[in-house]
């Protein structure tokens, strides 16, 4: 018997990430062979076509110019107010939904999904997400002691499937007092899928139908990670107005992160943004998500809050951000395009991909398919019902011949969809 002296609840917790180990082996490997003989898709980071991580350089020039009080100073708990400013206003651009808007800092968008849990649902309840989501959700909920339920994000036609969340979430409304929906859309990792406009109308009407007349209450949280590469500024942007005047049982949460957008991802930088039509909902947002702050990890980053705001007040500087993020986005949707070209000439399937950082290729022994794969030195990552591969990561070099040389594994394995 092994001893334990964990309390029953945190017992057997254990968490080996296939990402991370993904990358550890190629970066091993390529430290032996050289970079050009390795494909390393598992980055989910923006890499250049000389396999260099990519700093915006208005954000390099931002950090430069930090006074040492910018680097060192405690920040307030709910975050800077120049800064909560600046995330609202770079969140939405053009399309500020109606209603009481506030924020809260956090540590990257995953201090989001955690508050959310945290503070938004009971004990032993489900939060729904679909199928193909961000792993760590369900270990955020598992941690916290609430279930992870998933409805099918694609039917038969690889639309949307409306049907299934709606019977999901119909459910979920009978059992629970709170009802989250962590929604990655758009660019979902892993799938680069999203929402269409439509499909938002269709979602946002049930919701007020299913909670109309009753004592129950939708917390809806659009995780919006890689929103700053997933189109064209204003236009990916527009479903950002949908969220105005709900009914105040129907709270938005954005996940919102500097990570993606800033290229951040190491200084665990987010901020939760509470859209409601109800001033007393507004003010409990932050009264409790601020607390939780100071009870998890005290309070934020404040260079990275400090170099958000240096761009963010300069119009110049805001201008040279779009170009960068105009231009990286480019080139992932170059190299994701290139990808979906040549695997519809070699047959092998993907899930529809719109825009953002991966492409999944669905099937079953995705295990067997990535150790095989890594006798040629090609890494992706293994998931439950498929494999993703990061283009943000992978040249367009060593993204020709890719489809093929995956196609040729799985027919050689006898892999089924």
């Amino acid at each position: 018997m092994v001893m334990s002296v964990a309390a029953p609840q945190a017992r057997g917790k254990y968490s080996e990430d296939k990402i991370f180990g993904a990358n550890n082996r190629a970066n091993a490997l390529a430290d032996k062979l050289g970079v050009d003989r390795v494909i390393n898709g598992t980055v989910g980071s923006i890499l250049d076509e000389d396999g260099n991580l990519v700093m915006l350089d208005v954000v390099r020039q931002a950090f430069k110019e930090l006074l040492p009080k910018d680097i060192i100073s405690y920040a307030p708990i709910q975050g800077y107010p120049e800064y909560l400013d600046a995330v609202i206003d770079q969140c939405f651009g053009a399309s500020r939904p109606d209603g009481y808007i506030r924020a809260c800092a956090t540590s990257g968008g995953s201090g989001v999904i955690h508050h959310v849990i945290h503070n938004y649902s009971e004990i032993g309840d489900e939060i729904l997400t679909s199928d193909w989501h961000w792993g760590a959700y369900g270990s955020m909920c598992i941690d916290n002691g609430r279930k992870l339920r998933e409805f099918e994000l694609l039917n038969k036609d690889r639309k949307f499937n409306f049907e299934d969340f709606k019977a999901h979430v119909t459910d979920l409304v009978a059992k629970q007092l709170n009802t989250v929906i962590l929604m990655n859309s758009p660019a979902n990792n892993p799938t680069g899928f999203a929402l269409s406009g439509e499909d938002w109308d269709k979602v946002l009407a049930f919701l007020q139908e299913i909670v109309t007349n009753k004592e129950k209450n939708i917390i809806l949280v659009p995780d919006v990670a890689y929103l700053d590469y997933s189109g064209e500024k204003s236009e990916c942007r527009r479903f950002f107005k949908k969220f105005g005047n709900l009914p105040a049982n129907i709270l938005v949460i954005v996940a919102y992160t500097l990570s993606k957008g800033f290229t951040m991802y190491g200084q665990r930088m987010g901020a939760m943004i509470g859209v409601t039509s109800d001033a007393d909902v507004a003010e409990e947002f932050v009264a409790i998500n601020q607390y939780s702050n100071r009870a998890t990890w005290s309070n934020s980053n404040s260079a990275a809050m400090k170099a958000m705001i240096h761009i963010c007040e300069d119009p110049e500087k805001i201008k040279q951000l779009d170009a960068e993020r105009a231009n990286y986005f480019a080139l992932i949707k170059e190299r994701a395009e290139l990808f979906m070209q040549e695997a519809d000439a070699c047959g092998l399937v993907y899930l529809p991909y719109l825009s953002g950082f991966f492409i999944t290729i669905p099937l079953l022994g995705s295990q067997t398919v990535c150790d095989e794969l890594e006798k040629e030195n090609i890494f992706l990552v293994p998931l439950g019902k498929g494999l993703r591969l990061a283009v943000c990561s992978v040249s367009k070099k060593k993204i020709h011949g890719l489809a093929v040389k995956i196609k040729t594994v799985t027919d050689k394995l006898g892999i089924d969809r």
